[in-house]
Order: C-alpha cells, then sequence, then structure tokens
C-alpha cells in the first residue's frame, strides 16, 4: 500500500512490556494441506519473519501486572487470518480467560487469507465467541489498531476491545481501497479510514503513538485494577436542609463561560482518569473516561460545556456514545458515572434525521435497565431531552447551583407568554434549581459552592469528587437485586413533592 508500517510484532511486545518479561505461549503452527504456491509462500514469510505464523501469542509483564498479549505480523503475508492463526489467538483468549488475565490485542492485518478461503472466513466467529466469554467472565479486553487494519479483524476482535486504542494514521476499515475501487468502481474518498477520523467519530477511544502505549495500557489497567477503595475522603460540606437559591441566579451562574465542566471535574475530583476520545482531547459536546474517585473505579461518561462563543450541541451520535459507554461499564462490572451540563439537545432538520428523540428515549431505557450501579452528577445546565437522558440513575449529587428543566427559562416564557421576557419568573416558579429536585425525588445530595464553582474551580472539582467517591462506596456496597429494586422504587415516585429519599 506504499504506507510507512510502525513496529514489528516484536518490536512492540518490547515497546509494552516489562524488559525481559515476555514468554511465548505459542505451539508449532499446524498449516492445512496446501497447494505448491500456498505452500512456497508460506516458507517465504516464516524466512523473512523469523514466525511461524501471522501472530505471537504470549504472557508479559506491564509495571509488574501480568497480561496476556497478542501481536500480529504484518511481514507474515500481510498479518492476513488462517485457520492456524485463528486458532491460536483462540486459544490464547482462552487461555487468559481461564487464568483471569486481562487481554492486550495488537492486530495489523490485511484480513482474511484469502488461500484459505470460507474455512478462514469463518474462523473469525471463532475467535469472536473466544473475546465475548474472557469478557462475559469480567475481565478486561483491549485492542491496538495498527497500519492497517482491515477486513474481517476489523469487523471482529480487533474493535471488540472495551477500550480500542489505534496507532496513529492506521488505515483502519472494512474493505481496502484497491478492492473498494474495484468494486464500486470509484476511488474510496481519502481520510475516511484514518484512526483520527474514526476517533472523531467515537469509533475508536484514543490514538496513541506506540511509544506511548506502555503508559496508556498501564493507566487502564489500574484504573480497571482499583476494586479497593484506598481511602475513605470526609463528606464535602453542603447547605442544611431545607435551603434555597434563587433559580434565575443559578441559571445565569451556570452560564459563565469560566464555569469549571466534566473535564475540569476529572482533573480536580479524580485519583485517575484515562480520557476516552478524539486525538488532543475530544472537541465534541461528550467526555468519555475511566477514572478512579476516592480509590473507587468507575467508567464515566458527561456532557461537557462548551467555550465563548462555540456552538456544542448534543448530537444523536454523543447519545449512541453514552449508551455504548453505559453496555462498557457493564461489561466491565465498574459503576456507571454520567455528568449532565448542557444548554440541550441539537435542535436540526439533521437532528430530526438522525433520530435524536428516539436516541433519548434509547438512552432512557439502558440507564434504568443497567445492573451495573449508576450515579448521575447535575453540574451545571440541564435543560431538556438531552440532560434527561443521563439522569436516571439510583443516585444524584447536584452542585448548588446546577438545575434541570424542560427548555431553557426563555424557551419555556416563549411557550407559556408568548416572549422570553418572563424567564426569570418562570425559573423561580417551575422548580428547577438543585433543592427544588431534592424536594421531588431526584437529587440525594447538593454539593455547596463557596459562594460560585467559576470562582473555586479545583476546590469546588475536589468536593464534587468526594461526594462522588462516597456514593459510589455506599453504591457499590448494596446487593444487586437489593440496589435494584431501590432503584425502581425511586423511579416510580419521582416528581412527588417531598419525596421520601432511599
Amino acid at each position: 500500500m506504499g504506507e510507512e508500517r510502525g513496529p514489528t510484532a516484536g518490536r512492540l511486545i518490547g515497546l509494552v512490556v516489562d524488559d525481559g518479561s515476555f514468554t511465548c505461549w505459542d505451539d508449532p503452527a499446524a498449516h492445512p494441506a496446501a497447494d505448491p504456491a500456498y505452500a512456497a509462500s508460506l516458507a517465504r514469510a516464516a524466512e523473512a519473519t523469523g514466525l511461524d505464523e501471522a501472530v505471537t501469542t504470549g504472557l508479559g509483564l506491564v509495571d509488574g501486572r501480568p497480561v496476556a498479549l497478542i501481536a500480529s505480523e504484518f511481514g507474515f503475508l500481510g498479518g492476513s487470518i488462517g485457520v492456524a492463526t485463528a486458532e491460536r489467538i483462540t486459544r490464547a483468549v482462552e487461555r487468559a480467560t481461564a487464568e483471569g488475565l486481562p487481554v492486550l490485542a495488537l492486530p495489523v492485518s490485511g484480513g482474511t487469507r484469502m488461500q484459505e478461503g470460507s474455512a478462514a472466513f469463518l474462523c473469525m466467529v471463532r475467535v469472536t465467541a473466544a473475546v465475548q466469554a474472557h469478557q462475559s467472565a469480567g475481565l478486561p479486553y483491549l485492542t491496538y489498531l495498527r497500519n492497517p487494519t482491515m477486513g474481517g479483524v476489523f469487523a471482529s476482535w480487533g474493535t471488540l476491545g472495551h477500550v480500542v486504542l489505534a496507532e496513529p494514521g492506521a488505515r483502519l476499515g472494512f474493505l481496502g481501497p484497491r478492492v473498494y475501487e474495484e468494486l464500486r468502481g470509484v476511488r474510496l474518498p481519502p481520510g475516511v479510514q484514518r484512526a483520527e477520523t474514526l476517533a472523531a467519530r467515537g469509533l475508536v477511544d484514543a490514538v496513541v503513538p506506540p511509544e506511548d502505549l506502555r503508559g496508556t495500557v498501564r493507566r487502564v489497567l489500574a484504573v480497571l485494577g482499583a476494586r479497593q477503595p484506598v481511602r475513605q475522603p470526609e463528606p464535602p460540606p453542603g447547605r442544611p436542609a431545607g435551603s434555597t437559591r434563587d433559580a434565575w441566579d443559578s441559571v445565569r451562574r451556570t452560564r459563565r463561560t469560566d464555569r469549571p465542566g466534566t473535564r475540569e471535574l476529572l482533573d480536580a475530583g479524580a485519583d485517575e482518569a484515562v480520557l476516552l476520545g478524539a486525538p488532543g482531547g475530544h472537541e465534541g459536546a461528550l467526555v468519555r473516561a475511566l477514572a478512579v474517585f476516592g480509590g473507587q473505579p468507575a467508567v464515566l461518561v458527561g456532557q461537557q460545556r462548551a467555550p465563548a462563543g462555540a456552538d456544542r450541541p448534543f448530537t444523536a451520535a454523543d447519545l449512541r456514545a453514552v449508551r455504548r459507554t453505559a453496555r462498557l461499564a457493564q461489561q466491565l462490572g465498574l459503576p456507571l458515572v454520567t455528568v449532565v451540563d448542557t444548554a440541550g439537545a441539537e435542535l436540526s432538520v439533521q437532528a430530526e434525521l438522525d433520530g435524536i428523540a428516539v436516541e433519548i428515549a434509547h438512552c432512557l431505557h439502558t440507564l434504568t435497565a443497567l445492573r451495573t450501579p449508576v450515579l448521575a452528577v447535575l453540574l451545571g445546565q440541564g435543560s431538556g431531552g438531552g440532560a434527561l437522558a443521563l439522569l436516571p440513575a439510583d443516585r444524584v449529587v447536584a452542585a448548588e447551583h446546577a438545575w434541570l428543566a424542560p427548555l431553557p427559562p426563555e424557551g419555556a416564557s416563549a411557550i407559556v407568554h408568548r416572549d422570553g421576557g418572563h424567564a426569570a419568573e418562570l425559573a423561580r416558579t417551575q422548580g428547577i434549581g438543585a433543592y427544588d429536585l431534592a424536594a421531588v425525588g431526584l437529587v440525594d445530595e447538593v454539593v455547596a459552592e463557596l459562594p460560585d464553582a467559576a470562582d473555586e474551580p479545583a476546590p469546588f472539582g475536589a468536593r464534587v469528587g468526594q461526594a462522588v467517591a462516597l456514593a459510589l462506596g455506599a453504591l457499590t456496597a448494596v446487593p444487586v437485586e437489593q440496589r435494584l429494586a431501590a432503584r425502581a422504587a425511586r423511579n416510580r415516585r419521582l416528581g412527588d413533592r417531598a419525596a421520601p429519599q432511599g
């Protein structure tokens, strides 16, 4: 393809694991009977690479933590997957499952090995079944897509990672450009199959240079391995029961362009955080992360407020990413933390065609049915269905000036009074403030702003982080069926004045 290649399988393994810690698991490859031309190709590939197949598997240590590795070698017939290759991958995943090990898969491949036809093609089901069993056992499965990762590998075990990383500039896709042009009669538009393009669309979690892969894997495994609390923070200060705030004042405060958002909460309130998003930081309306709060690991998904003058609508694609993140939390057996801070979902013809209302409904359905603990943080603005979609939870923590309303107060005024001039009045009478929401059973704890989060971003973020840690600790201590019953009862009474808290 004339493209620059990254490290070989052996070199990449050396970059990731502790020095001298890798032990190969591979038995000699048993290739099916091959015609003379294919047999000669196998022999040449073995001589060129020093390997007997297009994949190497084994055990290595990453900062002393045992990890099973599956590394493809493009120099061996383009990293293609034949029956023997698939069997080697499957056995490695099965062994990792049996031994309770995380898996790091490092694919680089043109896809299925054409010389072996349908038999090799069907082996993608075999490998996928092994990955599914591994994930069902609650074990981490991470993938790092290299240049190129195509065809059946991309459409199966390559993209099934709990966290999907990719090499900068890697070509990633279903059909290679040469095949696409042959079958469609036109060239594939440039950039469509690049790692950065897929990351921007939420299909890849992070683009990571090979030399940084070890650090990223270490941090991800550190979060996933933080199963026990390492500290119990003191409860954050709050206002006495029955406190009130002027709701219109709160609305204006949450619209300050310097108010801290989801990323700032992670910076100030989390012990450890691994952002999952586009290179250089996700610039859309969504933040996804693996994070630890007070020793409590969690998967976080949050709305990120826009900078001054920026248009950052919350889209149908963002809502689909919320559901994907919720499924990730359940697969990993970790609590889900949602952070609500949005001026509203996208309002456009395209949003209607993309089914944004349908996606809101599916988010509500997914979060109410999730078996893992769900904690919502109402951090600032909470406008419309885009905010409601992230609020179904076992417990809700709210910043003192946070609010939730069907529409921004100006929009409500336009409906009720046919103008926007009564926004302040409606904000004060609709019961949209944090303490009002506590009275109707949504908010369980209000975190103080002293006097405004924008004036003390780091201390405020630390207080919210402490509240999150305590809530996660309490939720994870409750047996699953008991917690789900309490959630159902909570949802049943939402909206009742003076709703009892549980």
